[in-house]
Order: C-alpha cells, then structure tokens, then sequence
C-alpha cells in the first residue's frame, strides 16, 4: 500500500446544524503504564462527585485518589466559574475570568484524572454568608442545576468540600455549596421533584454523602486532635503509583498549579497524608477504610456484566507493556459485549473509555485540521485529514464524517502499520451556523446567575464545537467510531506545533478604545471605534447608539473592509449634556441591512488553549465635576488592573516604572507613585526598593498603596509606621461609609467627597483592610457589612516627613474600570495629597 493515499478535493455544503460535544472524561492515554492504569480503571464501575463552588477550591489530592488509586470516575462540580476573583495575570475580570478560571479547571481535570461541571450560579463576588448567597443566586435554578448534575452522572458516594452548617464562617458561596448539596439528598430520588429533567434523566439516590473534613474546620489541630470522630473516617492518600511513576500528591500539586491566574502553585507534600470524611447521609462503610466500602463498583453490578469482567481480567493478566497491540482481539470482543448491555447508563458510559483504550493500544492517531482558526457563516475552509496506526493491529478505516457537513465517506482501507492516510477536503460554513464563544454569556444574565434556557446545556463546561470529525474503524470485528473536534493547527517557531479551538465567528465586530470614557464639566471628547471584519469585502457605516441630549460628530463614518482579519479605526467627536450623567453606550455597525454590535476579546495565557469570547460591545460615558491636581504618576505594576488607562481618563500621565528603575530620585519627578493590587505580593525584588519608596515620602513625594494580601507579602511592613494587614472586607457595595476625618484635606481638596460618591459602586467596598496600625495613621473612612462592626481600615494616610503614605483596600480596582463617578473623585484626591504644598 502507498503509505500516503490522498483523497480527491470536494466541495461540500454544510447542513443543518446541530451540536456534538466531545469532552474527555479519562486522563489522557499515551504510555503503556497508562493505557494499563486505564484497563484498571475500566473495572472499576463507581462514581463519586466532588461539590464545592469555585475552582480552586476542589482538594486535588482527593479528585486525583479517588481517580487513580480507587480508580472511580470522579467530577468536580463547581457552583460558579470563578467570575469574582482576582486575577494575578492579567487584567481580565468578571466574565472574562471565568473564562480562564474554567479553561484552568478542565486543564487540571486534564492532570488528576477527574472531570468538570458547573451550575449556572455566577460567583458575584466574596459573600459573608450562605443566607446572602442564595438570596442573589436563584435558589431554585441553582438546586435544579445540582441535581441534574447528580442525575446527570449518578454518582454512587457524594463529598463535599465544605460544612452546610456554618453560615457565616467562611464565604457564603463555600456554605451554600454544601447546603444545597445536602438538600439536593433528598429531592434527586423523587420524580415529583424538577421532573422537566427526567426527559433526559432519571430519578437517582446515592449511597453516602461525606464532607471532606479536615483540623481546618474544627479552628486547630488541637481541637481535631480531641474531637470525637465516631461519625468520621480517614484515607492515607500520599500513595505512590509505580505504573504512572509518581505519587497522588505529585499529581495533586500539578493540577493545583493549574490555576495559574489565582496563584495556586503548589509544591508537593510527599509520603503518607490522611484525609478525613464525616458522614451527613446514607451508610457509614462498615470498616472506615474506603469511600465504596459495600456498595459493588465491579461489572455484576449490571447484568450481563461477569462476561465483561471475566474477560478483562484476561486482559490485565496478559497484558505487554512492549506490545499494547496484543489486547486487540480481546478488548473487541468485550467492545461487542458491553453493545449488546441492557443497561444504556454504564454502556454510554463504559464505551468511550473503552475505545480510547483500544485506540492507545493501537496506536492510533487521528485528527482533522481546518486552514483557518475562524470561519464566519457563508465562509470555506479546507480540511485536512491525518489517520495513521503505529502498533500492530487489524483495523480497517471505514467511513469519516464532519458533523453539520456533507462529508460522510463510506470507506474501507486496511491501515497499515505505520502508514499514514491523508484526506483533503472544501466546505462552506451555512449561513445560519450559530457562533461558538461560551454558551452561558450568549444572553444576559442577573448579578447572580447565567441565563442557559436549554437544558441540554446546562453544566457542560464549554461550548459545543460546531464541526467534529468522526472517524469509523474496525477493529478485529469490532465496528468503533472515535470522535475529534476540527482545530486549527501551526508551526510557531519557538513553541512548535500549536492548536487552537476552531471558532465559528460573525462576520463584523466592533469596539471602543476605552471601556470608560470621562468628560468633565461638558466638555466634549474623541471617542475612537474600531471596526473589525472577519469575513473578506465588508462595507456598511458605523455609528455610536448615544441618548438624544448626547451629540456626536459626525453622526456616522461610512466603512469598507477588503481583508479577513483587518480593522479599521474611527473617531467621533462627543459632547455630553449639561447635567452630570452616567451611561452606558453601544458602537454598532450595519452592514447588508444587519446590525453587529458585539466586541470579539482573545484571551491568550500559554497555560491553556486560546479563547475567544464575543460579549456586547459597550463603553461607559460618564459626565462629572471633577478638579485635580498633579498630573504625573508613576505607576509599579501589581498583579494586572486597568487603573492606569482609567487614569489617563481623566488627563493624568502615567508612567509605569519597573522595579529596577525605582529609586528616590527618579521618582521625585513624579507627583505621586501608585503601587497596583498585590504588587507587594507579587515581585520577590520590591523589599529591595522598600528604603527608596520611604525615602521618596519623606522628601515630600505621595505614595498610594493598593490593596495586598496579609499571606506571602515581601516586605515586613508596607508603610513608613507599622502597619498590619487583615483579611477583613466590606462585601456589600452598598455597605454606608462614614467619615471618620470629615476634616482631612483628602475629603475636602480638590473635591468635596460626599456620601454621593459612594453610590453605584459595584461588587464590594473593599477587601483586606488593615487589621491594626501605628497612631501616626489617620483612619479617615469606617465601613461595614449588616450586622457587623465597623471597619477603619479601608483607607489609612500617615504624613511621613515632608510627604503622604496612603494605604487602601478600597475597590478601586474595580470601580476606576466601571466608571464610577465617585471613585474618582475620592481618587484624584488621593492623588492631589501634597501637591498644594509643594512650590
């Protein structure tokens, strides 16, 4: 056989659309110790679920043992997509950091060997209590969503992360998880209970419901050293796996590294390490020694399954580490017996592990790669096909299709050992293909949950990939068909071979420069709109959606686009009204009579695949009485915010320095120095510029520090006077603030600070407050949450020698972005601190 058969070019026109979703749910098989630790695991018929509510929060220790020693299928299912979190790695937050929370997740599911799902909850922001949360999340959606998870996967044993008996103790969205995991116990058995579910799934009733407990949840070790533990039992999960050639903990501190964005790296813990289980519901096994203690997890849990287990068996016992190839025959034929099952839940379940097995021990490679990384509707794109078999093997090749194509080729080509098959081919993406981005931004949604109507959806942790290759093959008699998503693929010169996610794209976006544009006291502004085609030839005019009493010149600017992925720039000219005003405002294109008024962001990290996410394009206009003072600012990066384009809003200049360029004399040039969030937590060399900082304050310079964490900072004190950081916080943003020094000149100069600049701030008041400091502080604002003392905290200032220190944890990391007239107010003022008093 010629070892490279070329198919011949066919133009195809797609057909209706419909969805095909591939998520793996196995850790990835390519060694011979894995595709061993893989049959094991494929004997093994138990399910367990992990609930808790953000990532991050899961204990990988426990999602890697329950996968690879008890060898359980095991999903995390998190409440929320993490959107309320920081973010140590770029500026992206609320929606665009859920993104990458939930590509951080599925990239460390891709490490522990467990698997990922969501409910529709958004995570809004830090909760101090359970009662809070489930009041801004809708209770009832969010139960719904947890039992069809549960439904959805059937999981014999339930653990989760967190006590449902202490709200207010730790964040409200953590006690909530375990509230209604715990009440979702005894509604996911009656049919009466959310039975709209039940046209995909059935009524299902675990055997046990654990909290993963811990010294941690009984204040100290002390404590859980004395404690009774009649109702807990432990696991030793430091084991170490000589097949995989590692130990549980090695692979639980890499898949905790996942989350890059929340600085979760994590060194691992070797050797023995006990993990403790209290149980809320079912029956404690009989010897505390195993989740899955008396509850049948082997193939005679279905019937017809000894066969099945007989046969594996076989398979393990002979199984060649030199020639995975020899199990073919077998594992067809136990492929033929789990078809002819009764039972469709393990036999759905069950099959594509299977195939991935007998894929591995083939050596099979298969994928479809399209010529372009977008493709907007009415579009083509060139396929390219690569099918080849490096072990021994019979395996004949006997159709591919491309879902919602034409391709669906009847084929019968013997594949030889290492030989590869290549197939070309030409489509056309339809016109009503829908776009890709994430499913659960595609409608807007409350402050605290997305809006998903279809139930099909609900939990998946992406989109479904519009375009999915099929490949069908035999197998010694075994008819298997193995499913890939079509991506894009190339060569980057330092990285190598490189894939990204196909998207199906519109074919105009469109997007403001800036996300906040301030006008002060009437004054009119350049606001500039980009225009960006995805698709060759696009013309129409480009306009900005204002009120009628906004002006802008001119009303519109025609547009012609000739290339794919070119983008043209235009500025308006607008004038706000007279009264000080907020709004929100739309740049949109029409084109061909259709109206395009959504911005396409990329999100790129080398840690997880590339995204690309369309949200509606929009900027906020904000009309204020704003005065200020000093104009240059030299600006120390932190963990990523957008403050300095905020800034530079409202005519500052700012210049961002690097470390290695901070001395006390180069910063005197500077009317004040702002440190971003966590710079203190983030850079090892800032304790060697802690002197110059001081120095540059004493000599008459204003340093404003934001908001740090009290863990890993690098210095032993933040300020020129002892300062003590908490991890005390005003969650709720419309928390009263009061005026501790209504007499301060940063109340009073160059703006008079009302009780009106602390209106529509948005998520929180502010986080990690100082919990104690020295008497030269001046605590100028007190804020707490209901039912709460007061905290003086959120913004302290100490003149120090000829100049001003100012800590605050304040939001203003958040507020500055979302154009919150108050905010800069209160922050030109900090600014300004010292500036009246210099020459």
């Amino acid at each position: 056989m010629n070892p490279i058969l070329k198919a011949s070019t066919i133009t195809l026109f797609l057909s209706l659309f419909t969805f095909s979703n591939i998520h793996s749910q196995y850790q990835k098989i390519e060694t011979s110790g894995e595709i061993y630790n893989a049959l094991e695991k494929f004997g093994v018929l138990a399910n367990v679920l992990y609930v808790a509510a953000h990532p991050d929060d899961e204990n990988t220790r426990m999602i890697s043992y329950l996968s690879n020693e008890v060898k359980a299928n095991t999903r995390y299912l998190s409440l929320t997509r993490g959107d309320g979190g920081q973010n140590l790695i770029g500026p992206e937050i609320k929606e665009l950091l859920g993104v990458i929370r939930t590509q951080e997740l599925l990239a460390a599911r891709r490490v522990d060997g467990g698997s990922q799902m969501f409910t529709r909850a958004n995570d809004f922001g830090y909760s101090k209590n359970a009662e809070e949360t489930i009041k801004i999340w809708d209770d009832e959606q969010v139960l719904s969503d947890v039992v069809w998870a549960i439904r959805k996967f059937r999981p014999d044993v339930i653990i989760n992360r967190f006590d449902h008996r202490t709200s207010g103790r730790t964040h409200g969205h953590h006690t909530a998880s375990a509230m209604l995991s715990h009440k979702a116990w005894d509604l996911i058995g009656d049919p009466t209970q959310f039975p709209d579910q039940l046209k995909y799934v059935e009524p299902w009733q675990p055997q046990r419901l654990f909290m993963n407990t811990s010294w941690w949840f009984y204040g100290s070790r002390e404590n859980f050293a004395k404690a009774d533990k009649t109702n807990l039992m432990s696991v030793d999960i430091g084991v170490y796996y000589p097949i995989l050639g590692t130990s549980n903990n090695e692979i639980a501190a890499e898949s905790r590294s996942q989350h890059v964005c929340q600085g979760m790296g994590s060194t691992p813990r070797r050797g023995s390490q006990l993990e403790y289980f209290e149980l809320l519901k079912g029956d404690m096994p009989p010897n505390k020694a195993d989740v899955f203690e008396g509850i049948n997890t082997t193939w005679s849990r279905v019937k017809g399954g000894e066969v099945i287990e007989t046969k594996l068996k076989n398979v393990i016992d002979e199984f060649s580490f030199r020639n995975p190839s020899a199990s073919l025959p077998l594992l067809a034929e136990i492929r033929n017996d789990i078809s002819a099952l009764e039972d469709d839940f393990w036999k759905s379940n069950k099959l594509p592990h299977l195939d991935k097995i007998i894929a591995a021990c083939a050596g099979l490679f298969m994928e479809t790669n399209a010529d372009n990384s977008t493709a907007t509707p009415g579009s083509t794109l060139e396929l390219s096909t690569e099918v080849i078999k490096r072990l021994k093997g019979d395996v004949t090749l006997l159709g591919l299709s491309v879902t919602n194509t034409d391709i669906d080729t009847t084929l019968s080509i013997e594949l030889g050992n290492n030989e590869g098959v290549l197939f070309d081919h030409t489509i056309t993406i339809p016109l009503d293909a829908p776009t890709s981005s994430a499913y659960w931004l595609k409608e807007s949604g409350s402050l605290g949950m997305y809006k998903v109507d279809d139930r099909t959806q609900i939990g998946k942790p992406e989109s479904d990939r519009y375009l999915i290759a099929n490949y069908t093959i035999d197998v010694h008699g075994s008819k298997i068909t193995l499913s890939r998503p079509v991506d894009f693929k190339y060569t980057n010169p330092e990285k190598g071979e490189v894939h990204q996610p196909l998207e199906i794209v519109e074919p105009i976006y469109t997007s403001i420069s800036d996300k906040v544009y301030i006008f002060e006291g009437g004054n009119s502004k350049k606001v500039n709109v980009t225009v960006k085609a995805m698709k060759e030839n696009q013309s129409g005019e480009v306009t900005l959606d204002v009120p009628e009493d906004w002006t802008i010149e001119p009303k519109s600017f025609p547009f012609t686009i000739e290339n794919k992925g070119e983008e043209n720039n235009y500025t308006f000219k607008v004038t706000p009204p007279i009264a000080p005003q907020s709004i929100e405002i739309h740049p949109v294109a029409i084109a061909n009579g259709i109206k395009y008024d959504r911005e396409l962001f990329k999100i790129d990290y080398n840690h997880i695949p590339l995204q690309q996410v369309s949200l509606p394009a929009k900027a906020k206009f904000v009309n204020l009485d704003i005065k200020k003072l000093g104009f240059r600012i030299a600006y120390i990066e932190g963990a990523g915010d957008e403050i300095p384009s905020s800034l530079e809003q409202i005519g500052y200049e700012v210049t961002f320095v690097p470390l290695e360029s901070v001395s006390a004399e180069y910063l005197g040039n500077f009317n004040a120095v702002i440190l971003g969030i966590r710079a203190y937590n983030k850079w090892d060399d800032i304790k060697f510029k802690q002197d110059e900082f001081m120095e540059y304050v004493e000599q008459g310079g204003n340093m404003i520090v934001q908001y740090n964490t009290n863990r890993r900072l690098k210095v032993d004190n933040i300020g020129p006077y002892p300062i003590k950081l908490s991890r005390s916080r005003v969650s709720v943003e419309e928390a009263p603030v009061r005026f501790l020094a209504p007499n301060h000149k940063v109340l009073n100069f160059p703006n008079k600070i009302t009780q009106a600049d602390f209106d529509g701030w948005v998520q929180e008041r502010g986080l990690y407050f100082a919990g104690e400091w020295d008497d030269k502080y001046e605590a100028i604002l007190s804020s707490n949450d209901p039912g709460e003392e007061a905290l003086k905290g959120g913004l302290l200032i100490a003149k120090y020698g000829e100049g001003y220190f100012s800590y605050s944890g304040y939001s203003w990391f958040r507020n500055l972005p979302a154009g919150v007239p108050g905010a800069y107010r209160l922050f030109a003022n900090l600014i300004s601190l010292g500036n009246d008093e210099k020459p």
